[in-house]
């Protein structure tokens, strides 16, 4: 399975130009591309509590419809963030889009520093079947916490996708994080990240990266802005998983509810208390 990393410089409050940069890449996407990864929040870069409610839109509306018109177009999958709009909340969103449609939408449980009183959490994580694998989102201070992607394969996971907008000096953190959350759930973890300067002086860390199920990271950027390729071997999973399962191992269980739908999308909500 051939998967496009899309590690690009963003406009924080700078839709029309976000987007124009998506779809030129979707455009560019090898035509055996299964799937292109894009940052957090790419689509609206990251708006502040004063700009939020201006920038950010329901899934329904034109900027997503434009990315689900060029996945349709190119016969390809895209993972990409945004900020969400719904019923007078913002989130921090990432969905994945289907020449379809929307396969999975998951909003950020974990926020920054930057992300409070700008977005509301999430309460719940969710995985989807995608092209034969089942597929989750995090989102990047997310995969800081193990819980996080171990929600995940409690739910099934195969392949944790994470959109990232990790900024100096904490790269190597994303770095070490991304490789253990890959190993500890035997799952292949694929991260793709911001690079440049965003407002108020930060720079953006790059480092968008591919690991296997054992750990092993398979391929890394650098800080510049590139596009990229790389396969994915799904054989790596079984063979992580052939000795020995984690989660069949384990002592302790996150709680929460597991909602199955009719789709394929199973959600763990996150309990009140939580």
């Amino acid at each position: 399975m051939k998967v496009e990393f899309a590690q690009m410089t963003g406009q924080d409050n700078g839709t029309g130009h976000n987007l124009k940069r998506a779809l030129n890449a979707i455009a560019a996407c090898a035509d055996d591309t299964a799937l292109i990864v894009f940052p957090e929040t790419h689509l609206m870069g990251f708006p502040s509590s004063e700009t939020v409610a201006a920038v950010a839109e329901p899934l329904e509306g034109p900027t997503v419809q434009a990315v689900q018109q060029a996945a349709r177009a190119r016969n390809v999958s895209v993972v990409i963030g945004m900020a969400e709009s719904d019923n007078g909340r913002f989130y921090n969103t990432t969905v994945l889009i289907t020449p379809e449609g929307i396969a999975l939408r998951y909003r950020k449980t974990h926020l920054w520093a930057s992300d409070r009183g700008v977005f509301t959490p999430g309460d719940r994580y969710a995985t989807c079947l995608w092209n034969g694998v089942r597929v989750g989102l995090l989102i990047c201070y997310d995969i800081e916490f193990p819980e996080s992607a171990r929600a995940l394969a409690q739910l099934g996971a195969e392949l944790i996708i994470v959109t990232n907008g990790n900024m100096d000096p904490y790269g190597p953190t994303h770095r070490t994080a991304i490789m253990a959350r890959a190993q500890e759930n035997q799952a292949f973890a694929l991260m793709v990240n911001r690079v440049g300067e965003g407002d108020g002086g930060l720079v953006f860390a790059g480092g968008s990266a591919l690991v296997d199920p054992f750990g092993t990271l398979l391929q890394e950027a650098g800080r510049e802005e590139c596009q990229f390729s790389a396969r994915l071997d799904l054989v790596q999973l079984q063979a992580a998983r052939r000795d020995y399962r984690y989660l069949d191992d384990q002592r302790l269980r996150l709680p929460g509810e597991v909602v199955e739908h009719a789709n394929g999308v199973r959600e763990l909500m996150i309990p009140k208390h939580a």
